[in-house]
């Protein structure tokens, strides 16, 4: 169970309330988020493009713009390098259609094979781009920490853009940066004056084209805002995908973007939303993150991720409409894979042995290394501590995996005290990529469980709430009300309530895969409501047997009781249910605490 923290935030809601045009509970709200002052409030409430920050503000951001622009009106051969994942497939996308507007006709793009070539810019395709005749490679999402690599490409003739998101290199306290490059756009940089460096790699190319297409000048000024804002959806999409703050131009990139995509004019993106079940002009931000995102991921786990380059770049609506069909077909059977591998390394941990580990290390030699990171989040999901999962790899004796940690534990920190174990690793605070010698497996276990504080209040989840609030006081009024404050998301997570005192007196299981419960309950004016659990049944049956004995299950399911079955007070997301064009209220469980 998690412990519940209920914000207790300070403001003068009324005022706020009144000056804004909003109730009491969605200024409580915006306070929560940390949205203070008027000008504050206001542009969060209604900010548009004009408020993004000045992409020429990044270091380098002029000089790699003016050094592509040159090699564009020379008529150089530039290379886009971008990456496997969401990001990276957009940013490239980004570059790649900023490029051609700005006059290039010889630019062409490669992605990474996950598997052969791992993250970003290596040797190989450093290489091959030589042996290409490149003569400007451009990175996106990656090339930050690319030191020897970029080294390499000037030794073979080339001129380096970098444009990243990611956190340079560190020696100690000292950031180390690819000096070989001839730019180094990266707001993460220290010292950059970006005011808001939380953005996704494709944010941070389509900044770098709007400033290469005033360069270039190669379209009239009002060309230009079109097609800039004919890319937000793809900067927005990445932005989720990467999971960046919603906040600031972040916000405003996400919600505009959504907006276009109304428009329907990548064909491509289009043809997937229609083959996800989604409409263009009903798109939320988190349709991006659960359902279009994974779609556009799996070509780069099991495939290549230029065939989702190619989906966004489709010309042909029945070509896009195959693509968007194969791409959700890899989906399907990415979903497959991580449920096996989640099974198994279940079973691994039941099998007994993982009792005393505060952190979890399984080694799962047959499952795709593709999928490992997802499989390591659903393992930490379940049993609330960080895990890593391990697999084979191509390269004989070793073993290769990813790592997802809990909140408040810094696992790139605990990592990096084994180093010395480490054939190759990276990551950050809460995921991280290894490679090692299998013969060491157990020896990173025992140190990385001997060694960390871990204690098991720690690994207690915590659930933040925004407020306590009877059942009774929501409406459907105040509901729609709180679209205001989409898109939801990181740093401004859909709002999250707490009602008292609710007593059970039936409940349904429902859904295809019986995963879905709806419960009957009633407040203490004796109110009648009806609950929806999408998420966490298991765990709920857990907690109702431990505490009841199991025949509470057969009572909750028998059809209505007459008297209480038990009381909890409930975490809840109060959402609106439109069916056959009616809409009523239906309120989603998030946490129940049994009292």
């Amino acid at each position: 169970m998690s412990r519940w923290m209920i914000a207790a935030k300070r403001a003068d809601f009324q005022e706020i309330a009144k000056k804004f045009g909003i109730d009491q509970v969605t200024a409580r709200l915006l306070r929560n988020r940390d949205i203070i002052g008027d000008e504050a409030i206001r542009a969060f409430l209604s900010g548009d493009l004009s408020l993004l920050h000045d992409g020429r503000l990044m270091l380098d951001m002029e000089r790699g713009a003016s050094i592509v622009a040159e090699a564009i009106r020379e008529g150089r051969r530039i290379r886009i390098i971008g990456d496997y994942d969401v990001d990276g497939i957009c940013a490239t996308y980004i570059l790649c259609r900023g490029l051609r507007k700005a006059g290039s006709d010889s630019a062409d793009a490669v992605l990474p094979d996950r598997i052969r070539d791992g993250y970003g810019l290596n040797a190989s395709l450093v290489r091959n781009a030589a042996e290409d005749g490149v003569q400007v490679l451009l990175t996106c999402d990656n090339g930050i920490r690319a030191i020897d690599e970029i080294a390499l490409a000037r030794e073979l003739g080339m001129t380096v853009v970098v444009t990243d998101h990611h956190e340079p290199r560190r020696d100690g306290d000292m950031e180390v940066l690819p000096d070989a490059a001839d730019a180094v756009v990266d707001p993460s940089r220290e010292g950059d004056p970006y005011p808001y460096p939380s953005i996704c790699g494709a944010v941070v190319a389509w900044k770098f084209v709007v400033v290469l297409l005033e360069m270039t000048g190669s379209c009239t000024a009002e060309e230009q805002k079109r097609f800039l804002e004919e890319l937000l959806p793809f900067a927005a999409f990445a932005t989720n995908c990467d999971v960046m703050p919603l906040m600031d131009e972040n916000r405003i990139i996400m919600r505009e973007g959504i907006r276009k995509i109304a428009d329907g004019e990548n064909i491509g993106l289009s043809e997937l939303i229609r083959a996800c079940g989604l409409k263009e002009d009903a798109i939320r931000a988190q349709d991006f993150g659960y359902t279009l995102g994974p779609c556009l991921n799996a070509t780069g786990r099991l495939d290549s991720a230029h065939r989702g380059l190619n989906l966004l770049e489709c010309q042909n609506r029945e070509e896009a409409a195959g693509i968007a069909g194969d791409l959700l077909a890899l989906n399907s059977e990415r979903k497959t894979m991580t449920a096996e591998g989640v099974n198994k390394a279940c079973e691994i941990i039941s099998g007994g042995g993982f009792e005393d580990d505060t952190i979890l290390v399984i080694y799962l030699p047959e499952c795709h290394e593709s999928v490992a990171g997802i499989i390591a989040g659903r393992i930490r999901e379940r049993y609330g501590k960080p895990s890593i999962v391990l697999t084979d790899c191509a390269e004989a004796g070793l073993i290769k995996g990813s790592g997802r940690s809990v909140p408040g534990f810094d696992l790139y920190r605990a990592l990096s005290a084994q180093e010395d174990l480490f054939v190759r690793f990276g990551g950050h605070e809460q995921a991280a990529g290894l490679t090692l010698r299998g013969q060491d497996l157990e020896e990173l276990r025992r140190r990385l469980n001997e060694n960390n504080s871990l204690t098991e209040g720690d690994l207690d989840p915590v659930l933040h709430i925004d407020m306590e609030m009877p059942l009774s006081y929501v409406t459907l009024d105040l509901v729609r009300q709180f679209s205001v404050l989409e898109p939801f998301g990181k740093g401004n997570p859909e709002p999250l309530f707490a009602a008292r005192d609710l007593a059970f007196y039936g409940g349904r299981i429902l859904g295809k895969n019986k995963n879905v419960g709806k419960y009957t309950v009633r407040d203490a004016a004796g109110n009648s409501y009806e609950l929806m659990m999408f998420d966490g049944l298991g765990r709920f049956h857990e907690m109702l047997t431990e505490r009841f004995g199991a025949g509470i299950l057969t009572k909750l399911y028998d059809g209505f009781a007459k008297e209480k079955l038990f009381t909890c007070h409930v975490a809840y997301q109060p959402q609106i249910n439109v069916y056959q064009e009616r809409e009523r209220l239906q309120f989603r469980v998030a946490d129940v605490m049994i009292i």
